[in-house]
């Protein structure tokens, strides 16, 4: 017999439910034309590069000369001699520039996340998640082996109600993301906050998707998240029990995650986070390149805010022409269509007409809420967002 036999058959079951996946064609440059075997010329409506950091030449340069200086890679975890000059330096810059009092960085968002929350609670402690949260942040909490409650999409009612009917616990930790990835929305952090402080409770942000775009830093301009974009609504917002987890890969165009807090919790992450302790760093070129994309931010503090303005012109439209998209403010916009088929369909139909805007299904999605994810960035032109929505309409 074959032990794997079962794969084919689960296989062809995904094949069956319009819910398997393929491996697109490998891409050879980022930027808003896909280049490819398949999808040469593509207008790219899939990425996360909010801010079209990812082909910016200047990062491009950074990453290079640290190559040349430092190596392609670092050969130890950063506890080991894997933490260079340029993690030191980065981690620094993140602090300031996230106003924070130190940073950590991990090998990606997703190592940051499953790695933070089992450094936070364990068994005989209690951990509270959105539905809708990241799967990083889901498995993170599955990890940590501390007792799981799930509250509905935003539902902050139904948080309190978990909080105040659970009691015993030796330690607490809400976990939500900021910046929904797939519906676009905005996390309810004053109320968040609010509750973790009336149940003594810790809570935890994903800013995956809000780092560089949202924020509005009293003399700096924006780009430090969602958490600095509502902070001065935040009494005593600097001693709020906030663990702020970010990325590299999106609006920073470099590759990698980030943690920041106090000086106590990064250290004891430090000791403590087991995607950090046992992982390679990454390498040298990725900070010198996200501190080359820290750099362009600080110089043109507006470019988030001009983002958020397009996609809410987007939105206005697309919701004019009949579809059904989410009435968040972000630069994410689904659109809603419901079986995995017609999302199939109608994403296999852009893709014809060049424009590649992905379908996403189960389980990324709950079942029956498949949707077109449409991610605008600031490398998206008029006539590429007009030929876009000349092809919905005709659909």
């Amino acid at each position: 017999m074959n032990p794997f036999a079962w794969i084919d058959t689960s296989l062809a079951e995904l094949k069956i439910s319009d819910l398997l996946r393929e491996l697109p064609a490998g891409l050879e440059a980022a930027g808003p034309l896909t280049t490819g075997p398949l999808s040469a010329g593509c207008v790219n409506f899939a990425s996360n590069d909010y801010l079209g950091m990812a082909g910016d030449a200047r990062l491009g340069s950074a990453a290079v000369a640290a190559c040349q200086q430092q190596g392609v890679g670092r050969a130890a975890s950063p506890l080991i001699c894997g933490r260079s000059t340029l993690h030191e330096q980065l981690e620094a810059r993140l602090a300031e520039f996230l106003n924070a009092e130190a940073a950590l960085l991990f090998t990606s968002g997703y190592a940051a996340n499953v790695g933070v929350v089992p450094a936070l609670v364990d068994r005989g402690d209690c951990v509270y998640g959105d539905s809708l949260n990241h799967a990083s942040l889901i498995d993170g909490c599955r990890l940590s082996r501390a007792e799981r409650h799930v509250y509905s999409h935003c539902d902050m009612s139904e948080l309190e109600t978990l909080l105040a009917a659970g009691g015993g616990f030796r330690r607490r930790l809400i976990v939500s993301d900021t910046l929904f990835s797939m519906d676009g929305d905005l996390a309810p952090l004053i109320e968040l906050v609010r509750l973790a402080r009336k149940y003594d409770a810790m809570l935890l942000i994903d800013e995956a998707h809000a780092l560089g775009v949202f924020g509005n830093r009293v003399g700096k301009g924006g780009g430090g998240g969602l958490w600095e974009h509502i902070a001065d609504e935040i009494p005593d917002a600097e001693s709020a029990p906030v663990v702020r987890m970010g990325t590299l890969s999106k609006a920073l165009g470099s590759a990698g995650g980030l943690v920041c807090g106090s000086k106590s919790l990064v250290k004891w992450l430090a000791n403590r986070s087991r995607s950090f302790v046992f992982s390679t760093a990454h390498p040298s070129a990725n900070s010198a390149a996200a501190l080359a994309a820290l750099d362009i931010i600080e110089a043109n503090p507006h470019c988030g805010a001009l983002l958020l303005q397009k996609a809410s012109d987007l939105r206005e439209r697309l919701t004019a022409q009949g579809w059904d998209v989410t009435p968040s403010a972000s630069q994410i916009i689904p659109i809603r269509i419901g079986s995995a088929k017609q999302a199939l369909a109608l994403a296999g139909r852009l893709r014809e007409a060049g424009y590649w805007v992905p379908a996403i299904r189960p389980p990324s999605v709950p079942e029956g809420q498949s949707l077109l994810r449409l991610s605008l960035t600031t490398a998206h032109t008029e006539a590429m967002v007009d030929g876009l929505m000349e092809e919905l309409g005709k659909a």
